[in-house]
């Protein structure tokens, strides 16, 4: 073990000398260049003239600046020539409107003598209100002459048209309805006689006869009809006819129903028949002429209404194309002299 540890050792110390020789072929030795600090060169002597790439640079540099100085007068001579035309544009303008009023106010004297200056001819951006106020005027009066009066001629006329269609139905409902009012009326009456006739019955005929109202058999189908009202009674009297005491028919029954109905209840019910006839009679005329002068009264408000309206619309439309005209008028003189004016620039 001790052999094998010599050995280690001493192959470790050629290696050793082996690494550590300067004589190697292999290794170079680099020489490292000094540089010169600033301080040692002269600061004002154009070290990068001759250098090819500066110049480059340079001269890219120069290149570039120029052109952009270029462009930038170019855009600036566009921008004043523009300012220019412009600025000689409005002195024009200045320089003719100057020149204009001053040609009109000499050739005053030769047009009319009642021509006033706001007459002139202006821009369409400086009109005034006047001018806004008077062609609104105008389109309201052609609008209005043109497309309302027609509509409104033909609603007044269907409506009256509607009227007059309405106006007979409505005389014929109204005739109906006061002769149905007249027969009810007239049915209460003879009704109203007939029970009151009955009820007199109770002052002939007294309780220990066997007297029964009769009052409920009177009715709108009985009570003008005699066999209608006996069958009636023979009804609501029943067992009511027989006394209990002797074992009879009553004395009530026997007179008013048995044997004397025909002599009780025929001028009853001829009574009740001759009111019917005297109410419907007095009733029919009044109640008809009540409502047909109902249905005309309703019939000519309405119809004054309508013409009311449609008089008034046609007051307003005439107003309003009276207007129209006048101001159509007016404009056409307004272009007439403005006209004139044209002539006199032109010559």
């Amino acid at each position: 073990m001790k052999v094998h540890y010599m050995n280690a050792l001493l192959f470790a110390l050629p290696l050793n000398i082996l690494a550590h020789n300067k004589k190697k072929q292999s290794i170079t030795t680099r020489h490292t260049q000094t540089n010169r600090s600033l301080c040692e060169c002269e600061l004002y002597m154009p070290n990068y003239d001759n250098d090819p790439e500066m110049k480059y640079v340079m001269q890219n540099f120069n290149k570039q600046t120029q052109q952009r100085f270029e462009e930038y007068d170019e855009r600036i001579q566009s921008k004043r020539k523009l300012c220019k035309d412009q600025c000689d544009k409005e002195i024009q303008k200045i320089i003719l409107k100057d020149k204009l009023e001053k040609e009109l106010m000499d050739k005053f004297s030769t047009l009319q003598t009642d021509i006033q200056s706001d007459a002139i001819p202006t821009c369409v951006c400086e009109k005034s209100v006047a001018d806004k106020m008077e062609k609104f005027c105008l389109n309201c009066g052609v609008n209005v002459g043109g497309g309302v009066m027609p509509v409104f001629g033909a609603i007044g006329g269907t409506a009256l048209y509607t009227l007059n269609l309405l106006k007979p139905a409505a005389l014929k409902a109204a005739k109906a309805a006061a002769l149905t009012e007249a027969k009810d009326l007239a049915t209460k009456a003879g009704i109203d006689i007939v029970r009151l006739k009955i009820q007199g019955l109770s002052k002939i005929y007294p309780a220990n006869e066997g007297y029964v109202d009769l009052v409920s058999i009177v009715n709108k189908l009985t009570y003008n009809n005699r066999d209608a009202l006996i069958q009636s009674a023979k009804k609501v009297i029943g067992d009511a006819c027989i006394n209990p005491k002797t074992g009879k028919t009553t004395i009530f029954y026997n007179s008013v129903i048995e044997y004397g109905g025909k002599n009780t209840f025929d001028p009853i019910a001829k009574a009740g028949a001759t009111a019917y006839e005297t109410t419907y009679t007095s009733q029919k005329g009044t109640l008809e002429a009540a409502n047909l002068a109902t249905v005309n009264t309703t019939y000519t408000s309405c119809q004054t209404a309508i013409i009311a309206s449609v008089v008034a619309i046609l007051i307003i439309v005439l107003i309003m194309i009276i207007i129209y005209l006048v101001l159509r008028y007016r404009r056409k003189k307004k272009m007439k002299r403005k006209l004139q004016y044209i002539k006199v620039l032109e010559e």
